[in-house]
């Protein structure tokens, strides 16, 4: 094969071949459905892949959100530490009262909104934690659809070796309980 390259066959690929060019019913209908079951496997791989990704970005923006929460407490916890030197202040003799409670005040309303976006921020964590749960879950339920029609190649590949009938059967059921899989994962179930 010297310039065409080198390749490497399985024995089912040989027979698949010998399969397209004969007149063989039995093996040009397993030759079709395997296929068309490689075809199925490759958009469930895709899904899988995809969903897999979109969990990865999903937990990403977590932690995000998380050092985001985590920085407006460290804010909010400034503001208090000023807030209790203001206060520790207005117990000195000779202090300005009028400009510590201006202070004090001022840090209470600050701290007020400094505690409300970090609890916003908490709150997408926790959203966004669950989503990236869900979408982890259902690129499992993708990979297990693409492992079942993975299975459902090889049965069908032993199935056109062995010229067995119940394998051709058994190869069909295991890529419908694939493609059932994959209409739980398509369901978010």
């Amino acid at each position: 094969m010297a310039g065409h390259g080198f390749h490497v066959h399985g024995p089912h690929d040989h027979e698949l071949e010998h399969a397209a060019h004969s007149n063989d019913i039995f093996s040009s209908k397993i030759a079709v459905m395997t296929a068309i079951m490689a075809t199925v496997g490759a958009l469930l791989g895709y899904e899988g892949g995809a969903t897999q990704n979109s969990a990865a970005m999903l937990k990403n923006s977590a932690a995000i959100n998380k050092t985001e929460a985590s920085n407006r407490w460290s804010h909010y916890q400034a503001k208090s530490s000023k807030q209790n030197l203001a206060e520790l202040a207005l117990l000195l003799p000779a202090s300005d009262v009028k400009k510590y409670e201006t202070e004090i005040e001022r840090y209470k309303a600050e701290k007020d909104q400094i505690k409300k976006e970090a609890e916003a921020f908490e709150q997408r964590v926790v959203e966004l934690e669950k989503a990236s749960d869900e979408a982890l879950h259902q690129h499992h339920r993708w990979a297990q659809a693409m492992t079942a029609v993975q299975i459902a190649i090889s049965l069908a590949a032993i199935a056109l070796l062995t010229k067995k009938k119940w394998l051709e059967y058994t190869s069909y059921s295991v890529a419908a309980a694939g493609l059932g899989i994959a209409a739980l994962a398509w369901m978010h179930i």
